[in-house]
């Protein structure tokens, strides 16, 4: 038995472009952009989408957007999402980077969360 359950959204945003980017979205949806100083690729869009993180990613890459999903067990959620059609793709430190079927990316990362909004919010796969 594990448990996960969806934890951010990532607008993917070619490096160049990212401090624009974190602007243009914190203006378009009224919150604040702060930058995230233990990892500079990620600018927050503090309370945009309550109960959930959303953030800038600058990326080497084409920009979109992905979803991450925190688990209490990295392993068995990436097998589960495999076993229903998800191709791993890479992994970065502790995070695995997945394709889904229709080719949108997300990351099946380690909690992230306190343990309570964790433990309420998160569902259980057996």
């Amino acid at each position: 038995m594990h448990r996960s359950r969806v934890y951010a959204v990532l607008i993917d945003t070619p490096e160049s472009e990212a401090a624009k980017a974190a602007d243009f979205w914190s203006a378009a949806l009224g919150v604040t952009a702060r930058p995230f100083p233990p990892a500079p690729e990620f600018t927050t869009l503090h309370q945009a989408l309550p109960g959930l993180v959303m953030a800038v990613q600058a990326v080497d890459d084409a920009p979109r957007i992905h979803l991450d999903i925190e688990t209490d067990d990295v392993e068995a959620e990436t097998a589960r999402l495999t076993a229903l059609g998800a191709e791993q793709v890479s992994q970065w430190q502790e995070c695995r980077v997945l394709r889904a079927p229709g080719g949108h990316l997300m990351c099946v990362l380690p909690v992230e969360t306190d343990p309570e909004t964790f433990k309420a919010q998160a569902n259980v796969w057996s």
